[in-house]
């Protein structure tokens, strides 16, 4: 009888993991796209079962989309505050660095009725998109693909300096968030095509 090799089942181990990793990223992706196209309830499908197999999972991208971050946002946007919050508070919890957690959990807070850290929680989130956006600037290879005409940065500092009411507070970060997560496909977009000679850059 052939021995068996020592190593197999941790080799066996390995590739079940990565399989699992692989899978949890495809359902990241595939519950970004859901979201940034309206469809919320979708998202959570394919985000829940991403955040099951690998609460860590993200796409590779400069700025990561964070599984735990997107699910807290796609409750939020089903209207499931306290699954929102549940997630998010985890989400800001694991990645302190995480403008969009941030963003979103302050949302979720103050509609859950939480004013105050609601409004913390926001504000610090919009901090956290432009200081990102202001590092990736100081980037002389890419960093021209980034919010090139400053739109982003233009609307935080304006919501931050508004002294908005709740409501419209919630609507400007809500937009703003929208148009950070879209920006990290414009980017990646407008710089691949400008690598490749087809065209001359451009964002948001």
């Amino acid at each position: 009888m052939k021995p068996i090799n020592p190593l197999a089942p941790a080799c066996l181990a390995a590739l079940i993991h990565l399989s699992a990793c692989s899978g949890a990223s495809t359902d990241v992706t595939a519950g970004r796209n859901a979201l940034q196209t309206g469809r919320p309830a979708d998202a959570v499908g394919y985000l829940r079962r991403a955040a099951d197999q690998d609460p860590n999972s993200r796409t590779p991208h400069r700025v990561p989309a964070r599984v735990l971050t997107y699910l807290g946002r796609a409750y939020y946007e089903t209207g499931n505050d306290a699954a929102a919050r549940e997630t998010l508070e985890k989400a800001v919890s694991m990645h302190r660095d995480d403008p969009l957690a941030h963003l979103y959990l302050g949302l979720a807070l103050l509609r859950s009725g939480e004013r105050e850290r609601g409004r913390k929680e926001i504000e610090a989130g919009l901090r956290a998109i432009d200081d990102t956006l202001e590092y990736i600037a100081q980037d002389r290879v890419s960093g021209f693909y980034w919010d090139p005409g400053m739109t982003i940065r233009s609307d935080v500092r304006k919501t931050l300096a508004g002294m908005l009411n709740d409501s419209d507070l919630a609507l400007a970060a809500q937009h703003i968030g929208q148009q950070f997560d879209e920006e990290i496909d414009r980017a990646r977009r407008d710089e691949s095509r400008t690598r490749s000679g087809g065209g001359d850059g451009g964002g948001s």
